[in-house]
């Protein structure tokens, strides 16, 4: 249940900061949820990295099929040289949702207990 939690603050904070703030604000939401509901750093990896892959893919998709697939299809020849609208909507996902995982894990790292060695 703590796991859903997580997933689902951190897709809709990352969708609300997405408004106002840049791409890498999703890092920053990542980070916070992490810090404020404490995950092992694989649980919280897997819980951002799924909740942000999902956000950006569906936004990818609502605003490729608003403009009916012009920039996308135009985007993905220039840059990956295939004329593919969903490959560069799931890239763009992945990076995304590695970003946000890694600072997840980042700060699941921060909130471990410490071991003193004496």
């Amino acid at each position: 249940m703590k796991s859903f939690s997580h997933f689902l603050l951190i897709l809709v904070l990352a969708y609300l900061a997405g408004t106002v703030l840049p791409w890498w604000s999703v890092a920053l939401v990542a980070f916070v949820v992490t810090l404020v509901l404490p995950l092992s750093p694989g649980k919280s990896f897997f819980s951002a990295f799924l909740s942000v892959f999902i956000l950006w893919l569906v936004l990818a998709f609502y605003m490729d099929v608003r403009n009916d697939h012009l920039l996308a299809n135009r985007m993905s020849e220039m840059i990956l040289k295939v004329r593919s609208a969903p490959l560069l909507g799931v890239i763009s996902a992945f990076i995304g949702a590695l970003v946000a995982g890694f600072a997840a894990s980042s700060a699941a790292f921060v909130r471990a207990p410490k071991k003193i060695v004496s």
